[in-house]
């Protein structure tokens, strides 16, 4: 594979305000043409960083570069990079194509140059028909189409979006975030992607840094961060999980040896775990087989709660004193459903639990 130039490089940056500070030491690349997510709570420092990348605000310390080019003492409009705002921030006294040509005109592009781009931003994101519409003449996922469209016109380097999806109904959301990434496929541009929706950023990225308490987590893809977590946060907040305080009883390279609550034994990869000390075993919901599906390491346990999702159904079981959430996915035909009360035999892989250590 042909390795990807850096589009973007955040060296050592922190951001004080006050007495406080927002960013610790945050270092990371971004390749060219990727999809590429800041995810984490609110107050985490997305938003901060994504304002430093934009011009908006600057580092306390550290550097960033683009392209190669140090940028901290340019001003936003002399980056090439723009940015998709969580309100939008379209001019509601002009039309649509006047909306996206206003950028175009402000760079001193030819009439002629700027009318063709129009058309072909309008084209584009399906709205050549409502060009000469206002923006309060649109639902929420036609401005966002035109948010986009006028951001996109300039052909910026970088694409900034700050909680685009956010204002959305739940299935316009879903909608729009299909037609995200295909846009970013097409144009090849990098796009850096700011959310708090852990479905978001696992459904759309190439690459995820997730940001907790002003540093960084863990920075990989969305299959290693789900299934791989660095750490408790990561785990914690990437989905939903078991967590089981254990006895770490042996530490062999990236495997741990522990001992659950129940006295089972278990050996799988292990982050940050120490021998002799206490640590944590991550199990992931629908990695819990029930009854003709428990597999491997096998309990038995009560039903305490069923919670019918449609696509799933989640129990919470009760072994010997310990709570677990697992998720049972409903097959095409009605398949067996188990009521609260029931008794029922749970089992799991050990390779599908994490021993985390911090």
């Amino acid at each position: 594979m042909t390795p990807r130039g850096k589009a973007i490089e955040v060296k050592e940056v922190s951001k004080d305000f006050g007495t406080f500070r927002a960013l610790e030491s945050v270092s990371f690349e971004i390749f060219d043409n990727e999809f590429f997510t800041l995810l984490g709570p609110s107050g985490c420092g997305k938003t901060t960083l994504l304002r430093m990348l934009a011009g908006f605000d600057t580092p306390t310390t550290g550097s960033i570069h683009l392209h190669g080019r140090p940028i901290l003492d340019l001003p936003p409009h002399k980056r090439r990079v723009n940015t998709v705002f969580q309100s939008y921030a379209l001019f509601p006294h002009l039309s649509v194509e006047q909306n996206i040509a206003f950028g175009l005109e402000n760079l001193g592009w030819a009439k002629d140059r700027r009318l063709a781009r129009t058309a072909a931003m309008l084209d584009m994101v399906h709205m050549t028909q409502f060009a000469r519409r206002r923006p309060d003449q649109l639902s929420g996922g036609q401005r966002q189409r035109i948010a986009l469209a006028r951001a996109l016109a300039p052909e910026p380097e970088v694409l900034l979006l700050d909680e685009p999806l956010s204002a959305l109904d739940l299935k316009l959301r879903q909608a729009m975030r299909d037609e995200l990434r295909q846009l970013q496929r097409r144009t090849g541009i990098t796009f850096v992607f700011v959310t708090h929706d852990q479905e978001e950023a696992l459904d759309m990225s190439d690459r995820i840094c997730v940001l907790g308490q002003g540093r960084i987590q863990h920075l990989g893809t969305p299959n290693e961060i789900y299934e791989d977590p660095e750490n408790r946060f990561v785990a914690d907040f990437i989905g939903e999980t078991n967590f089981l305080a254990v006895e770490v009883l042996e530490v062999t390279g990236d495997r741990a040896r522990v001992r659950t609550p129940m006295g089972l034994e278990v050996t799988t990869f292990q982050k940050g775990a120490i021998a002799g000390q206490k640590a944590m075993l991550s199990l992931r919901p629908e990695k819990i087989g029930m009854e003709d599906q428990a597999t491997g390491e096998v309990m038995r346990g009560r039903i305490t709660n069923r919670n019918y999702m449609g696509g799933y159904t989640h129990y919470t079981v009760d072994v010997a004193g310990t709570e677990f959430r697992v998720s049972k996915r409903n097959a095409v035909t009605h398949g067996q459903s188990f009521e609260p009360g029931r008794e029922v035999t749970l089992g799991f892989r050990q390779d599908s639990a994490r021993v985390l250590g911090r």
